[in-house]
Formats: C-alpha cells, structure tokens, sequence
C-alpha cells in the first residue's frame, strides 16, 4: 500500500510555498508535520506501507538544476524515527536524497539515511515523480516497485507503478 503526503499543503504556510507550489530549501519535517498530513487528509500510516512525500521539489530538476542539487527541503531524523516505529516498508519523497539538506544539526551529513536503512530495515525511494499523485489527490494507492530494467543492479532507476 502506498500513501502520499503532500507537504506543499500541509506547510502552505511557509513563505513561497502557494507561488511556486514547492517547500524551501533547508524545509524539514519531522512527527508534528507528518501526523498532521496524514490528518489533513484522512490517511493512516500502518505497517508495510510505502510513504511518499511530495515537496515539489522535483520541479526544479528541469527549470534550475544547479538550486535543485544545491539543498533541499525533506525528511528529518525524527520524522525518520517515527516513520520507523510505525515499522513502514519504504519511504521516498520528489527530491534526490530524501532527507532536508542541509541538515537540522550543522555538519551533520545524511542523518537520515542511516537511521531508515541500518538501523530499521527501511528502503528509501528518491527521486519519485509524485506530481501526478499529488494533483489527483491521490493520498492512497497500490504501490508497485519493478525491478530495474537492467542486470545486476542493486541500486538504481527503479519502475515504480501507483494504481488507484
């Protein structure tokens, strides 16, 4: 099962965010964010489950690449752990490393790449076209991940596949 978190919506708030349809560079959320998400649009998360996040951060990858590798809004260390209590399958996000860059604590590098994989088990998915989701409200969905369309591959462009 897949759920979707659109984060544009949940921190509309935030300066920029309803002009350019993107959260911040430098942007984290963390357990208050996500439960209110999830809130907001009547999902639960539950065990197994695939989170996304939809930043809209993907846009720039095309408009202004050089600001899109730059920082990033994203997931937090406790986002991170709370995600892992709910002993989710995956979690992923329309960014390149899913979590916020820079980080919450200055020199701290990727925090919450550890946190999900070693410590918990837990994939993370980056780089996730979430665009379409987010427009079609499409907070849950069956959750389809391909294998890589290439031979011995452990780590690369993945198919994934949401059916509504």
């Amino acid at each position: 099962r897949g759920v979707l978190l659109d984060m544009t919506r949940q921190l509309s708030d935030l300066p920029g965010v309803k002009e350019t349809g993107m959260l911040p560079t430098g942007t984290a959320f963390n357990y208050d964010e996500i439960k209110a998400a999830a809130k907001a649009q009547r999902v639960k998360i539950g065990k197994g489950d695939v989170v996304l996040f939809h930043t809209g951060w993907l846009k720039n990858s095309d408009t202004a690449p050089q600001e899109f590798m730059a920082g990033e809004p994203g997931l937090g260390v406790d986002g991170a752990k709370y995600l892992a209590s709910l002993d989710v399958m995956a979690v992923g996000a329309d960014n390149w490393a899913l979590e916020v860059l820079p980080g919450e604590i200055e020199g701290e590098l990727f925090p919450v790449h550890p946190e999900l994989l070693a410590k918990n088990g837990i994939y993370i998915l980056e780089n996730m076209n979430t665009h379409e989701l987010q427009a079609d409200e499409a907070w849950e969905f069956m959750f389809v991940l391909g294998q890589p369309k290439f031979e011995g591959a452990v780590q690369a462009v993945i198919n994934p596949v949401a059916i509504r």
